[in-house]
This record gives C-alpha cells, sequence and structure tokens, in this order.
C-alpha cells in the first residue's frame, strides 16, 4: 500500500459502520455511486458492479411488511413476537419486528415506520405501523 488513500478494506467494516450510525440514532444505508440502487445487508463491494464505490446515504425508514410470522413463548419468557421481513422504501428488504400490535395482527401490506432501540447493548430496528395499508 502507497500513500496515504485508504481502501475500502481499512478501518471499521461496513456492520460496525452500520451499528455506528444507529448508536447515533440514525438509519442510514449504503447505495452504489455507479448504479444508485440502495444495499442491505452492509457491504465492502457493491453486489452491483463488484467495485467499492459504495456511500452512506440516510434512509427515509419508511416501509411495508412483506412477510411475518408469529413466534410463539410462554409468557414468563416474553410472550409471543412477530418476525417481520420489511420492503424499506429505497428498495432493500430488512428482517426485523412490528411493535405496538399484537403479533398476530402484522399483516402483509402493513406500511411501518422504523425506529431505532437498544436491545442488550446493541442498537437495533424495529418497525411501528404507520397507518393504512
Amino acid at each position: 500500500m502507497s500513500g496515504n488513500k485508504s481502501t475500502p478494506f481499512e478501518g471499521p467494516g461496513p456492520d460496525q459502520v452500520f451499528l455506528q450510525h444507529l448508536s447515533e440514532g440514525r438509519l442510514y444505508l449504503q447505495r452504489c455511486r455507479d448504479t444508485g440502487r440502495y444495499v442491505f445487508f452492509p457491504r465492502v463491494l457493491s453486489p452491483f458492479t463488484g467495485k467499492p464505490n459504495l456511500e452512506w446515504v440516510p434512509a427515509s425508514g419508511e416501509g411495508v411488511v412483506y412477510s411475518t410470522t408469529v413466534i410463539r413463548r410462554r409468557k414468563e419468557a416474553g410472550g409471543d413476537y412477530n418476525i417481520a421481513l420489511v420492503d424499506l422504501a429505497e428498495g432493500v428488504r430488512m428482517m426485523s419486528r412490528v411493535e405496538g400490535l399484537e403479533p398476530a395482527e402484522v399483516g402483509i401490506g402493513l406500511k411501518v415506520k422504523a425506529r431505532i432501540i437498544t436491545a442488550g447493548d446493541r442498537p437495533i430496528v424495529v418497525f411501528d405501523p404507520a397507518g393504512g395499508r
């Protein structure tokens, strides 16, 4: 390696950058500078070009439930919860859960809005109903 120019393989990895944005209360996604398409999960190289030409940009946090399921647990273990695949407005799909509704009430096509919470010692993205279908 010569000069001061860094490569995409130096510094914090894309997962760490994503978590850093979340810990600052911001949902950011990567976008390929060559194609303009968004990328999730965080990567070093664009899946569209194979080049390290990705930039971090703010995400709207708006999405629609693509799929959902209810995970059954005993009440003393925290009760039932849902797992949802959410299509973000930027065109990427994220796995998370929808809060603010009973798990069985979360349906395909539900409009949702992202919210960042802390679970354990890590920031995570959950979704709340945004109203309407």
